[in-house]
């Protein structure tokens, strides 16, 4: 494995998973718990044995909640039923994470005006979807020596946008390139 740190048996991918490990039942090797009821009742604080009896009368698992309290809680539930909604939590949460992408246009010099209406009309569309963009205006050739012609054509660009983005990064001059990052208004 290329890449992966490794002691022992453990390693950095799966130690995430070690991490997260709950421990159920045998697994508890503590002698004294503070006991949660399925209803959040608090029970007390009493044996391992003894709430892991209570737990198996009623037919469900002692879990560990808090191992750094002192005694350690436990709580009385349903294992597997706990795993699969908090499975579900993850997946909603997941779901609703919005990745931001950095979309770019490029201008040059000689963009026109109906193809910088092209190029305002798709900048538009990738900040409504939540997107940062990079405008990034090319000089070819001899164009170089007027960095100030393409500075207005940035500042034409920015000012077509300042009703939906604010500016991240103004037009910053990079060899033969200008370069602008623009982000949508919350």
């Amino acid at each position: 494995m290329a890449g992966l740190f490794v002691t022992g048996e453990f390693s950095i991918r799966n130690f995430t998973k070690i991490a997260k490990k709950t421990r159920v039942n045998h697994e508890i090797k503590v002698p004294t718990v503070r006991l949660v009821s399925e209803d959040h009742e608090q029970l007390g604080i009493m044996g391992t044995d003894k709430a892991r009896g209570l737990a198996e009368e009623q037919g469900l698992d002692l879990v560990e909640v808090s191992p750094k309290a002192t005694p350690p809680v436990c709580k009385i539930m349903d294992y597997g039923k706990f795993q699969y909604q908090q499975k579900k939590v993850d997946q909603k949460q997941k779901k609703a994470q919005k990745k931001r992408e950095m979309k770019g246009i490029r201008l040059t010099l000689r963009t026109d005006v109906g193809d910088m209406e092209v190029k305002l009309k798709r900048a538009k569309q990738f900040l409504d979807a939540g997107n940062s963009l990079k405008i990034q205006l090319m000089f070819k050739g001899r164009e170089i020596v007027h960095k100030d012609l393409g500075l207005a054509k940035m500042i034409q660009f920015r000012d077509g946008l300042l009703d939906i983005a604010k500016v991240d990064q103004e037009p910053k001059s990079q060899g033969h390139t200008m370069n602008m990052i623009l982000s949508p208004l919350k």
